[in-house]
C-alpha cells in the first residue's frame, strides 16, 4: 500500500500528489514505475472462483494494474469519484455524451466546441434521433433559455477550441442542474490542475491526454473523469463498449502525469511571454488569450483559473493568404500540425465562419492557432519576426 495516510494525502501540495498518485511500489515489487502490463486473459484458480469473478482483475477490458493506476490518479488530482480510459480524446468525448443522452433527448454544444465534437452531434447523435443545438458561449446563466424539457446535456468547453471565448461553467451548470441535465466539459486546455472541474459544477469531465498528460507527442489517450451522481452511469456505458487505451499509452501518460505541473507551469510562461510580445506587434490586430486582461473573458479567468496553458490564437490584420503562406511556410522552429501540449512549438492557420451556426466568426483578419514550445522565446520570436517579415514583402 502507499506510505500516505489519508490526513497527509489531504494536505500534500499538487506537485506532490502528481509524483505519488496512482503509485504503489509495494506491488511493484519496489519498482518506482507501474509497469505497462499488456493482457487479455486472465487466469481463475477454481471453478468456484471463476463462476464468482472474485478477482481483482477477470479480463483485459475490464482493466489491468497500469489502467488501474491512471485512473486512480487522475481522479485523485481532478477531485472526482472515478475516470476512465479511452483511445483518443475524441473517444473521450463520444463516450462521455453517449453516457448521458437517450434516443429523443435534445442537447445543448456551445458553438466553440472542437470540431469533431460537433461532427460527432451532427452524425451519430442524429442518427440515434438527439437533436443538437449550439448556444453561444458567452450566454451564461442565459441558457435556460434555451433548455427543453428534454435537454440532458450542456456541453462546455473553456476556453473555446481555436476562437478562446470564456464560458462561465459555474454559472451554467447552476442552471443546467436545476432543469436535470448532465454538464459535459471539455477541459484539455487547462487540465484539472488549473481548473478543477467537478468543483466548479461539471458532472463529466474530458481530457485529452495525448496533449499536456502526454507532454511529448508520442501517445493516443482520453480520460473521463465523474461526480458520484453519474459514477455508475459512466462505467456502465464504458463497459458495454470496452474502449480500452493501449498498454504502452498508459504507461507513458503515467511517466507523463509525474512531471505534467512542471510542463504545464513552464507552457503558462511561455505561453504568456510569447502572447504580450505579439500584442506588441503592428501587424497583429488581436491576441486570443484569456489570461492577458485585455481579452474579453478575462474576468472569468482570473476568478475561475488558477493557471493558463500555452495555447492561444492571434487575429492578423488583413492580408492576403499568399502572404499568410509566405509567413508559415518559412518558419523553422514552429512547425504546422493539429495537436499541441507537446515539448515542440505549433502553430495553424484557422477559419471557424465555416461552422459556426449560433454565432458569427468575423475577426477582421486571418487567424493563426499557436502552441508554445519549451524553446528559447529569442528563437522562438526571431522566427516569427522573419516570417512576418515575408509576409508584408509578399502582401506588397
Amino acid at each position: 500500500m502507499s506510505k500516505l495516510t489519508p490526513e497527509t494525502r489531504e494536505k500534500i501540495g499538487s506537485r506532490t500528489r502528481l509524483v505519488h498518485a496512482g503509485r504503489d511500489p509495494e506491488e511493484t515489487h519496489g519498482f518506482i514505475n507501474t509497469p505497462a502490463w499488456r493482457g487479455s486473459t486472465v487466469l481463475f484458480p477454481t471453478y468456484d472462483s471463476l463462476k464468482s469473478r472474485n478477482r481483482r482483475f477477470t479480463y483485459g477490458t475490464k482493466g489491468t494494474p497500469s489502467s488501474e493506476a491512471l485512473e486512480n490518479a487522475w481522479t485523485e488530482i481532478s477531485g472526482a469519484a472515478q475516470t476512465v480510459l479511452a483511445p483518443t480524446g475524441l473517444a473521450a468525448i463520444a463516450l462521455a455524451l453517449l453516457t448521458a443522452v437517450k434516443a429523443g433527448d435534445h442537447v445543448l454544444i456551445t458553438d466553440s466546441a472542437y470540431g469533431p465534437t460537433r461532427h460527432f452531434c451532427d452524425t451519430i447523435l442524429k442518427r440515434m434521433g438527439v437533436e443538437t443545438t449550439y448556444y453561444d458561449p458567452c450566454v451564461a446563466s442565459g441558457i435556460g433559455d434555451l433548455m427543453r424539457v428534454n435537454t440532458s446535456v450542456v456541453l462546455v468547453e473553456a476556453p473555446g477550441s481555436q476562437s478562446f471565448e470564456m464560458q462561465d461553467v459555474p454559472a451554467i451548470a447552476g442552471v443546467a442542474h436545476a432543469r436535470g441535465a448532465c454538464v459535459i466539459m471539455d477541459n484539455t486546455w487547462a487540465t484539472p490542475l488549473f481548473f478543477p472541474p467537478h468543483a466548479r459544477g461539471v458532472d463529466l469531465a474530458i481530457e485529452a491526454g495525448t496533449k499536456y498528460l502526454s507532454g511529448h507527442s508520442d501517445l493516443m489517450l482520453g480520460l473521463v473523469s465523474s461526480n458520484e451522481a453519474w459514477r455508475k452511469h459512466l462505467r456502465e456505458t464504458y463497459d458495454s463498449f470496452a474502449m480500452c487505451a493501449g498498454p504502452e499509452d498508459i504507461f507513458l501518460a503515467l511517466r507523463g502525469l509525474r512531471t505534467m505541473e512542471l510542463r504545464l507551469r513552464e507552457a503558462e510562461r511561455q505561453g504568456l511571454a510569447l502572447a504580450t510580445w505579439f500584442s506588441t506587434r503592428p501587424e497583429v490586430k488581436d491576441v486570443l488569450h484569456p489570461a492577458l486582461p485585455s481579452h474579453p473573458g478575462h474576468s472569468i479567468w482570473k476568478r475561475d483559473f488558477s493557471g493558463s496553458s500555452g495555447l492561444f490564437s492571434i487575429i492578423l490584420h488583413p492580408v492576403p493568404e499568399t502572404a499568410v503562406a509566405a509567413m508559415l511556410d518559412g518558419l523553422e522552429l514552429f512547425g504546422m500540425g493539429y495537436s499541441w501540449g507537446g515539448f515542440e512549438s505549433l502553430v495553424i492557420p484557422f477559419d471557424c465562419s465555416s461552422y459556426r451556426t449560433a454565432t458569427k466568426w468575423a475577426p477582421g483578419g486571418p487567424a493563426l492557432r499557436f502552441q508554445v514550445g519549451l524553446e528559447n522565446m529569442e528563437d522562438l520570436t526571431a522566427d516569427l519576426a522573419r516570417g512576418f517579415e515575408r509576409m508584408k514583402a509578399a502582401a506588397r
